[in-house]
């Protein structure tokens, strides 16, 4: 399934059915009056947060969604039947935004099974029979159905984890998240091997987080170059940041001030997030010229500097209980979920 977190689309909500213009008529009643129905109301647009989506890759296929038209009324004072609501199923994590310049935050669905009613559907035209007065016995007038509402929208997704990566290009992001959750990202040995977010269960001490892995970053990024700062969005409402930095880099520094200047550029409160930094691929480094790299990148970033290597598993713990630190009570408990498992039988 490919992976699309922007889609534009159009809305409308059905129109109310009209009222019905009807006399009784029926043999041995005489003068039986007006008795026309109103119209049934029209159906509504809900979007619905639901769990097992992760891309709005669907509404690349499918741009226009109408709701149905209430019914119109009828003789014997019958109303019109209402319409169904169109619900639009969408990932947890989606925001609705105003088709206009600001692009204007509309909605935001954050829960699984949250529900909006977005546009609302018109309301059934009256029938003949309620425009009946003292003075008005035989009314001939009857109301259409109130039309439904429309806009265009644009559905921006951006996915929910408790922790996410950040750092240069090839700067050993994939192969961490591969190395500590089930992830199967792709790995390369060539810059952008990311090219879509990627999201991960870690589960270390009995506890459970989420990690996510976004394309890496260059120096412009907030200004297009590259893949630019696009996926940025996905990690807004993570808790915690994991900066990962190549050891064997010429200047790890240089490196970590490229994506820390991205991020003040790009906004959003990024810069403010708790960070994890860490040196990675340090197998690839003899121990003194990695002291060396590690002390420099402590003085640049003013904390601990973690010590890692996904390849061999060297330092990751350490990482993880840095992580599992500032998510906090957000991390679910692994533990639990495993003892009702094993608990269970068919016999």
């Amino acid at each position: 399934m490919k992976f699309l977190d922007q889609a534009k689309i159009y809305l409308r909500s059905g129109g109310g059915g009209p009222g019905a213009v009807s006399f009784r008529r029926e043999k041995f009643i005489e003068q039986g009056g007006p008795d026309g129905g109103n119209g049934g109301k029209g159906g509504d647009i809900i979007f619905e947060a639901v769990d097992g989506l992760n891309t709005l890759i669907d509404f690349r296929y499918r741009q226009h969604f109408k709701a149905p038209r209430g019914d119109g009324g009828a003789g014997r004072n019958q109303t019109g039947a209402s319409a169904d609501d169109l619900v639009i199923p969408v990932p947890v994590g989606t925001q609705i935004l105003a088709d206009d310049e600001e692009q204007s935050l509309l909605a935001d669905l954050t829960t699984v099974g949250e529900r909006i009613t977005f546009l609302h559907g018109g309301m059934g035209g009256r029938g003949n029979a309620s425009y009946k007065t003292s003075t008005n016995r035989a009314p001939r007038q009857s109301q259409p159905g109130i039309p439904g509402e429309e806009m265009w929208v644009w559905l921006r997704l951006k996915l929910l984890a408790d922790a996410g990566l950040l750092g240069l290009p090839n700067a050993g992001k994939s192969t961490f998240i591969n190395a500590v959750t089930n992830t199967n990202a792709k790995v390369g040995a060539y810059p952008f091997t990311t090219l879509k977010p990627q999201l991960g269960v870690v589960l270390h001490r009995d506890r459970e987080f989420v990690l996510a892995d976004i394309p890496g970053l260059i120096a412009g990024a907030a200004d297009g170059v590259g893949i630019g700062d696009r996926f940025l969005g996905h990690i807004e409402r993570c808790r915690v940041l994991l900066h990962l930095v190549d050891t064997s880099a010429a200047s790890p520094t240089k490196a970590y001030r490229t994506i820390v200047d991205e991020l003040e550029a790009y906004g959003a409160g990024l810069e403010d997030k708790p960070q994890v930094v860490a040196l990675t691929k340090i197998d690839l480094v003899d121990g003194r010229a990695r002291a060396a790299k590690q002390r420099a990148l402590e003085k640049a970033c003013g904390h601990e500097v973690h010590l890692v290597s996904a390849a061999t598993g060297e330092g990751v713990t350490s990482v993880l209980d840095a992580l599992l630190k500032e998510v906090g009570e957000r991390a679910r408990s692994g533990k639990k979920e495993a003892d009702k498992q094993a608990a269970w039988s068919p016999i």
